[in-house]
């Protein structure tokens, strides 16, 4: 597949995304003991903040959720099917996190990730992350915006 679109989540996408997030986590179910349920609360991020999904053959095969606070955009949750990785679809939605968070006049868009998913430090080292702080499992990072 290498057609697809990104577009605001509704209703409807809550059980698609949540199968969706599932499927992009279950890499570390052996490994990441701790994992919290990651797609917990879906329903309520589509009602409440910001969540669009990437939509290929009429599926969902990706997601992002941003929470808007006040002084720093939260990004709670970015995920890829499995098996549509590799189309530049993760970097999108990261490009959509970061026109999002200057959309609403924040310039710091802040994340945490689990200390077991070094990659996932290490990618969002890559893309111009920094690690802010840890506790317990928690690996707390954050982005300054430029101006567009």
């Amino acid at each position: 597949m290498t057609d697809w679109t990104i577009r605001p989540a509704t209703a409807q996408d809550a059980g698609p995304l949540g199968r969706c997030i599932e499927a992009a986590y279950e890499i570390y179910a052996g490994r990441v003991t701790d994992l919290p349920a990651v797609s917990d609360g879906v329903d309520q991020h589509i009602e409440n903040d910001l969540v669009f999904v990437a939509v290929g053959d009429g599926a969902v095969i990706g997601g992002l959720v941003l929470v808007p606070g006040d002084d720093a955009m939260l990004l709670a949750n970015v995920a890829v099917d499995p098996a549509c990785t590799g189309m530049g679809l993760g970097r999108a939605l990261i490009e959509l996190a970061e026109a999002q968070c200057r959309e609403h006049g924040l310039s710091v868009l802040k994340l945490s990730t689990h200390v077991d998913m070094a990659e996932n430090v290490a990618l969002y080292e890559h893309l111009g992350w920094r690690e802010t702080g840890r506790s317990g499992n928690k690996v707390y990072m954050e982005k300054h915006l430029t101006a567009a």
